[in-house]
This record gives C-alpha cells, structure tokens and sequence, in this order.
C-alpha cells in the first residue's frame, strides 16, 4: 500500500475496486483505459490484477475506509454483493467517501428475495406468481397444491447458487429440504416458491443515480455447468451478448416497466437505488417478466458488457454516485462478445486448487482472458477458486467470437481445466 502523498492540482482520480473475481478484473481493464485514472487499486484482487492489487478483504470495511482515506481515494467501486449487504456504501459516505453501489437498504433487493418480490408488487412490475415460507412443511404442502415444474429459491445470498428449477415434483421437494436444510446457512431460513416461466432468458444491466436508468448491452447468461443447460447451477459458465431477438423496442418497454417503476419505489420509500441494477428478465409470450434483482455488475456477464463499452467507464460511475446520469451519452461497440468461463475440475462441486496455468503472452486487441480465481505462486499463475478464467472475445458476429473465444481457450495450458462448449449456441440457433 502507498502512503497518502501530496496531490497536484491537475491529478486525475484515483480509483479503488472491491472485490477479486472475473467481474472485478473486468472493471479495472475497463477503468485503467480512462484517461482520468492517475491510479488504480483493486482491494484484495486477483492474478490478473497483481500490479494493482492491496491485500484487504471485500469484508473488512473499516480496513477499506482506512485505505480510502490514507491513499486519497477520489471513487470506489463495489464489485461482489457482500460488501454491499454489510453496508459499504452508507460507511463511506459516512466518512465524506465517494461510492459507486446501492445502499444497505437498497442492497435488500438481492439479498432477500422475499423483500424483491414485495418492491415488485408494489411497483406493478410484471413477474412470477409466488409464495413465501419460514416453514419447511408449509412449503412442501404448497408444494403438493401447485406440482412442477416450480422454482424454489433461498431467500438471502448464495453467491448465484440458491436457485433451483425443478421439473419434476421430487426435485422441488429436495430443493425445499436442501435449501431450508441448511445447504446454504441463514440464506435458507426462508424460501420463496415461485410459478415457473418460459421463454428466453436475458440479463439487463442498468447504471443508475436513483432517478434514472441507463441500460448496458442485454446478454444471455449459461448457469447450468454442462452443455445443453444440464448439470447443477454454477455462477455463470458464460454469457454472449446482445442476443439477436433484443430490440431497443423490447429495452425500452423493460425500462419502463420493470426498471423505472423499481426505482420509483424505492426512492418513495427512503432508498433510492444507486449503482447497478441487473434485472433478470425471462422474455415470455406475454413479454418480458422479472425473474429477480441484483444490485451490482455480474459475473460473466460484466466480461461481455465491458468488452463492448466503447465510452470512459469512469465519468458514468461519477455521474451515478452524484446524481446527473441523464447528462451522460454512453456508445457501445456493435458486434457481439463472447465470454467462455474456464472452471476447475469438480466446480460447481468440491474442486481442486493450486494447478498451475500457463497463459498465451500476446492476445489480440478485441481478445481478453478476465482472471476469477487466481493467485500468483512467484511469477506462476495458479487456480485458487471454482470458476478461474473468463476468456472474452469481441467480434462482428456471434460466429466470428465464438471460433475466436474457443480459439484462444484451446492456447491455454489448464490442465483438466472444465468448461462448456457450446457458450452463445442458443443465440445462433435463435
């Protein structure tokens, strides 16, 4: 860590990121590109960010605080949901600290379903029929009225995991018994069972300053581990970007169905929402529906999306943080991104860790291998998570960056490395 040092007067900002994932070593590609970043700091980071990196816990917010105002830190950047569930946001702007993230209250829409579902219905958002549970034999008599297939969701975070699909009846009541049986801690102390909706799945990211909404590029996430959506629920193995049926028509309709009624609730309630909103949207024959909220950038989708931003990062996470987004125009690169998700043997389940990864030294311009979990072991890179690398290619079409994404995963020396291949298949076959 620097000690704090004297600024001149035509410094430009100094920018600290929370967090270690693939998501986070996305944004500090994205930022360190800013002409306004005089410097950058990813707290703890990974592999891929070592030259940035200072070795504080997303958790320890009294440590990050320290470190904000010993280094002048002008904006930070909240990457992971934790920190933001803790209350990050409301210390540093506690301590006169500039913050990129919703507040605790705010945060409360991912990290209680029953609370996200409760904000729909009082903004009229269109999403799945529901029912909510503190009893387990409640839940499985619901369970017995309504049949499968059925969503059955753990109400507190579960770091992507606390979703389960069932199709048949006996898995929704594993589901409930795995969810309310202790698989994922106090997370699972309630459950939210949940109508089952069809169609094409899609995530919205959104900036926002608590009034307004800008949307990102629309992406479809992968979140079974194997091919064909089979397997358990991971985090993300991929994502690719914009789908082919995403139309500014369809946008805007989310934007004024789901996104702004959203923000309008929770700015009447005391809470307005700042920071990203993802919307997860199911795209139904009856139009786009809201599956859940999350309240920060997502990880893969933050791969495809920073990828594909052509404007400063920086000057629109200010404009968020300080309330003026509607003076901001935001371009994008056309074409498509391709994220391709590098997991280690056994993820989502136990996994092995410390093997070690030897990377291609030149990539192209439009190709970027994100780091996730990774560590440095002297001037070796070695696996230290369950999803490693995200390897992200930015093309004229979805054919030209997926050959170019799979491309360059097969220059990875990885051993045993697991990861699917059909990433970005269900657009072509839109």
């Amino acid at each position: 860590m620097s000690s704090k040092v004297l600024r001149k007067q035509n410094d430009g900002k100094r920018i600290l990121i929370v967090g270690s994932g693939g998501r986070e070593h996305a944004l500090a590609w994205k930022i360190a590109q800013s002409p306004l970043c005089e410097q950058l700091y990813v707290a703890p980071g990974n592999a891929g960010t070592d030259k940035w990196n200072v070795p504080i816990k997303t958790d320890d917010i009294q440590g990050l605080i320290q470190f904000a105002k010993s280094n002048s830190i002008d904006l930070t950047v909240v990457g992971p949901e934790e920190p933001l569930s803790l209350g990050i946001v409301d210390s540093f702007l506690a301590e006169g600290l500039k913050i990129f993230g919703p507040s605790k209250e705010a945060a409360e829409l991912e990290s209680s379903k029953a609370f996200a579902k409760s904000i729909m219905d009082e903004a009229g958002v269109p999403t799945a029929e529901y029912r909510t549970f503190t009893s387990k034999q409640k839940a499985e008599d619901y369970l017995g009225k309504v049949g499968a297939p059925i969503v059955i969701k753990a109400d507190g975070l579960a770091a992507g995991k606390g979703v389960i699909v069932a199709t048949l009846f006996e898995e929704a009541l594993d589901g409930i018994d795995r969810i309310m049986g202790g698989e994922f801690g106090e997370a699972g102390s309630q459950v939210v069972v949940e109508e089952y909706l069809e169609g094409q799945e899609v995530s919205l990211l959104c900036f926002c300053d608590g009034t307004s909404a800008l949307p990102m590029v629309a992406v479809q996430d992968h979140k079974r581990a194997l091919n064909g959506d089979l397997g358990l629920n991971t985090g993300g193995m991929g994502t690719y970007g914009p789908p082919s049926f995403w139309t500014k028509e369809l946008e805007e309709e989310v934007l004024r169905t789901l996104a702004l009624p959203t923000l309008h609730v929770m700015r009447e309630r005391g809470n307005p929402f700042v920071g990203v909103l993802f919307l997860g949207l199911m795209i139904t024959t009856q139009g786009p529906k809201l599956l859940e909220y999350n309240v920060r950038f997502g990880d893969p989708e933050t791969q495809v999306v920073m990828s594909q931003l052509k404007s400063d990062l920086v000057p629109i996470l200010e404009a968020c943080a300080e309330g003026r987004l509607q003076e901001m125009k935001v371009e994008w690169f056309d074409g498509t991104a391709v994220c391709v998700v590098m997991a280690a043997p056994g993820y989502p389940g136990n996994y092995q860790k410390g093997i070690p990864i030897n990377l291609p030294q030149e990539t192209e311009e439009d190709q970027m291998i994100f780091h996730a979990g990774t560590i440095l072991n002297g001037d070796i890179v070695e696996s230290s998570g369950g999803r490693v690398l995200g390897v992200t290619v930015r093309g004229d079409s979805l054919v030209s960056a997926r050959e170019e994404a799979y491309r360059l995963v097969k220059k990875i020396d990885f051993p045993m490395a697991h990861y699917r291949t059909d990433i970005g298949l269900k657009g072509l076959n839109n």
